[in-house]
């Protein structure tokens, strides 16, 4: 009927001009009237006649649609002038300008670009349906949040020079909150136990914090199909979702939730299978299963099991391994049999591996770490563990394995290892400040690659209230093709011992050594090092004016029986076990070392001194925001020479910001009277140290990035004890040998690390449980340089 009246129109026109009995003619040029933005280019290529074509009605008007279906004209008239085709026509106008006003939800730039998507946006012909369609895909887009009672208003003003402006006005409504969830059909399950699955909950005490409330089509997708996979990891195979009805009450506020749901029976299994090609023993594939004759059947356990044994092929060097799990259900029994059915392919071998991006490291920094050789069996576990441990290397920000077969073969592979250097080498100079320590000055030169050979040399010079210190320091650790590290380290250091509180006397001291690494595993480590330092000790002659300031009489006793200056040589062993995820603010994976420091017979100081530490973290989410923590430290130290005494300064210290937080720094343990100095006794510390703390992390509400930042809730514990006060003190009632468990301190707070463009910035505020009277305590604490 549109073909029959569009023929009638044009020879209409054909006639009213004068025209009836020239049909068809040949067109000498076509010409085009009416153009006011339109390129005549769009014209041309849409209207698909053309100079020296014969037409006639039909293909005249089989033209005209096609230029209408342009989207560029209101209005197509067609004219003869002699041979020439006239085209006149009436432009649709353009836009102008968008104005959109009432958005929050979703930002005006993501909205700009999906009306530009949908094809509006500034100088684009206005087409009304577009507009149309862009209204109704609005309003799906808030309904999919829960805004039932948004709403979208347009408005088409007419400007100057066939040009409009749009004005999209948006009334989001806020998000409907749900009411209430209701799950039909379920029996083995309470709805408690089923509704706890869903992200999506009822409104409560925090909901208005996590919006876990706020109805979205997508939140209930995922508890969906959470749902699901609950029903199917505990033995219901036949578990089906029947209808999901979600209904909006009439003021759009409120939603209501059912899901109607039938659970079938549950499932155990029968037996568990091995078939195929068996080319690893039965009995190492079965001892890989999580599933067994007798337990419930499991989905997630039999998808878990079957990537196992995948990985037990790849490390096999069957990289191309394929295993499928074909359960067989007995509908009678209310039994699985389970068949792992097995093909291995080929034995797979590495014929070449490539390093792309290393433009400084040599390549020999990398392969050394690879675990996976050239010519060698693929392993799949191998390559992991090189990826690992090239990661760890600290040289590289990114580091990607692609395993790429051979072209040509089925049994070989390239491995393409593709790394992005950082910058291993640093100029730093630092300006921090702790409580304990006052100003500190820092400047330091250090290259971690050094001419990419993978060594490190660092120059470092402190200065601080408490410590003057020039360093430096050497490590090859590829010393040995083996991983054996060596380094060199040498120093020069003043401690003035008296700011922080750890007594009235000043150390310096002169020294340097040696220092041998073991490689136990791709974690752990052992060290030796050996070290010889010239110490002199200096103690505060000038606040024993009276005689009656034990601190300092104990300092003096020392040196009379042992000197104020010494020459020793010492031996440390190591051993440390890192399995942490990350350097800096770990939330996963566990610490731990120990060492142990011994003077060597013949030395100017007879001692030894064994510690112990560790840190645990376990995510308590999937995103690993939430985390709990735990730390401990402890210590023991002693003389093993009956003509020396133990060195008090090689003791151990407790209290501050990087142990037990709430009281001063270096303050707790057994004291020493100050006389007529000072009211407060001193702690020296002490050659027992016992501390611990239990941490909750969580993330800083309504903050979008929490990289920069760590926020937790702490509880420590510590104290430090002595087993034999210190000789010379004329008042040693408030010095307690042993240790006593009842003495150990309490605390509590919460404390903030922040990684601030000039360093970390640590603060707590803490409150002691059970101070005693000479005990400072300190409620805020802070630091810049560490990190809790």
């Amino acid at each position: 009927m549109k073909h029959t009246l569009m023929l009638f129109l044009i020879s209409l026109l054909w006639v009213t001009q004068g025209h009836a009995n020239t049909l068809p003619f040949v067109v000498s040029d076509v010409r085009v009237e009416g153009l006011q933005q339109v390129d005549p280019g769009a014209v041309f290529r849409n209207f698909p006649v053309a100079a020296g074509d014969q037409v006639d009605a039909a293909k005249l008007a089989s033209a005209t649609r096609e230029l209408f279906r342009s989207g560029y004209f209101d209005d197509v008239q067609l004219n003869r002038d002699g041979d020439v085709l006239v085209l006149v026509l009436r432009e649709r106008p353009s836009v102008a300008i968008i104005r959109i006003e009432g958005n929050k939800a979703i930002k005006e730039e993501p909205l700009r670009e999906g009306l530009s998507q949908s094809g509006l946006q500034e100088g684009d012909v206005f087409r009304r349906a577009t507009l149309d369609q862009i209204e109704l895909d609005l309003m799906r887009v808030y309904s999919a949040q829960g805004r039932y009672g948004a709403d979208i208003q347009t408005e088409v003003e007419t400007l100057p020079g066939n040009r409009v402006a749009l004005n999209i006005n948006i009334t989001e409504g806020r998000i409907a909150s749900i009411q209430h969830i209701n799950i039909v059909g379920n029996e083995a399950f309470p709805d408690d136990e089923l509704i706890d699955l869903f992200s999506l909950k009822l409104p409560g005490f925090l909901t208005f914090y996590t919006k876990s409330d706020q109805y979205s089509r997508e939140k209930l997708s995922g508890d969906l199909e959470r749902l699901r996979s609950y029903y199917l990891d505990r033995g219901y195979i036949n578990f089906s979702l029947d209808s999901t009805q979600v209904s909006v009450s009439p003021d759009k506020k409120d939603v209501f939730i059912t899901v109607g749901i039938t659970e079938g029976k549950q499932y155990t299994v029968s037996e568990v299978l091995m078939v195929g090609n068996l080319i690893v023993g039965e009995d190492e594939l079965i001892s890989k299963m999580s599933l067994g004759e007798g337990d419930m059947f499991s989905r997630r356990e039999m998808i878990d099991s079957q990537e196992r044994l995948q990985r037990l092929l790849g490390d096999e060097g069957y990289l191309f391994a394929n295993v499928s799990p074909i359960p067989q259900v007995d509908e009678e029994s209310g039994s699985v049999s389970l068949r792992y059915f097995i093909e291995p392919g080929k034995l797979t071998y590495v014929r070449r591996i490539a390093i792309r991006g290393n433009t400084r490291s040599a390549d020999e920094v990398i392969r050394r770490e690879l675990e996976q050789m050239e010519a060698g069996v693929v392993s799949s576990e191998a390559i992991e563990r090189s990826k690992a441990r090239i990661e760890r290397t600290g040289h590289f920000s990114n580091v990607n394995i692609e395993t790429r077969p051979v072209p040509g073969t089925d049994d070989q592979v390239d491995l393409e290892i593709t790394v992005e250097e950082q910058q291993s080498g640093q100029l730093t100079a630092s300006v921090g400040f702790a409580q304990n320590e006052g100003i500190i000055l820092q400047l330091g030169v250090s290259q971690d690659n050094f001419l990419g050979t993978g060594k490190s040399v660092a120059f470092n010079i402190s200065n601080s209230s408490t410590l003057t210190e020039y360093s430096f320091n050497y490590l090859d650790p590829y010393f040995t093709v083996d991983g054996v590290s060596r380094g060199y380290n040498f120093y020069y250091r003043e401690e003035n011992y008296d700011e922080d509180d750890r007594g009235d006397y000043n150390t310096d001291g002169i020294g340097g050594g040696i220092t041998f690494g073991y490689p136990i595993d791709d974690f752990q480590r052992l060290s030796f090092s050996g070290d010889v330092e010239f110490l002199r000790l200096k103690p505060n002659d000038e606040l024993n004016a009276s005689g009656d300031n034990d601190a300092v009489n104990v300092i003096k006793a020392y040196v009379d029986n042992n000197g104020d200056e010494y020459i020793n040589a010492k031996i440390t062993a190591g051993w440390s076990d890192n399995r942490l995820n990350r350097a800096i603010f770990p939330t996963r994976g566990r610490s731990q070392g120990a060492t142990f420091e011994v003077s060597l017979p013949g030395s100017d100081l007879q001692y030894y001194r064994a510690q112990y530490n560790n840190r645990f973290y376990w995510p308590l989410n999937d995103d690993e925001t939430w985390v709990a923590a735990l730390r401990g430290r402890v210590g023991y130290a002693d003389t093993y020479g009956d003509d020396k005494d133990y060195p008090f300064f090689k003791n151990f210290y407790a209290g501050g910001l990087t142990s037990v937080r709430g009281f001063e720094a270096n303050t707790l343990g057994p004291r020493y009277s100050r006389g007529s100095q000072s009211s407060n006794s001193r702690s020296m510390g002490g050659n027992v140290l016992v501390a611990g703390s239990a941490e909750l992390i969580f993330p800083i509400p309504f903050m979008k990035d929490q990289s920069a930042w760590r926020t937790l809730i702490f509880m420590d514990a510590g104290n430090v004890f002595t087993t034999e006060c210190l000789p010379g003190a004329l008042d040693t009632s408030t010095c307690v040998e042993g240790v006593d468990f009842g003495d150990i301190r309490y605390t509590g707070g919460i404390g903030v690390s922040w990684l601030t463009p000039v360093g970390p910035l640590s603060i707590s505020l803490a409150q002691a449980f059970n101070s005693k009277s000479d005990d400072k305590t300190e409620v805020f604490q802070f630091a810049l340089g560490q990190t809790f």
